[in-house]
């Protein structure tokens, strides 16, 4: 499955001059990983955010959020937000830095 290029540069906008930056092709669409650690990502137009159980949980009540399912199982610690739910740069700037928060909790990989 292809990626949306615009969308993928607005988050590289956003991401990459954070320390510990990189992307790496997964899930059939593209990942923004901090320190080896994965933090969104797109898949399709989907936004793919890594936000831990809790927050994940939370952020479902909001508008344009369902749960990751990609292998047919939810994926707890993360969900997808629909293009109408990062349209604006600042909602895509809330997203991600609610996704580098969780990132930051994590030991970096090598």
């Amino acid at each position: 499955m292809a990626y949306d290029e615009p969308a993928a540069d607005r988050v590289r906008a956003l991401l990459e001059t954070r320390d510990g930056y990189s992307e790496r092709k997964m899930f059939g669409g593209l990942c923004f990983m901090l320190y080896g650690n994965m933090c969104c990502g797109l898949v399709g137009s989907d936004l793919m955010l890594r936000l831990g159980p809790e927050a994940a949980a939370a952020a479902l009540e909001e508008p344009h959020v369902r749960e990751m399912d990609f292998t047919g199982r939810a994926m707890r610690s993360m969900v997808y937000v629909d293009p109408a739910g990062y349209a604006s740069d600042a909602d895509l700037q809330r997203w991600l830095d609610r996704a580098a928060a969780f990132a930051a909790t994590l030991p970096p990989k090598r």
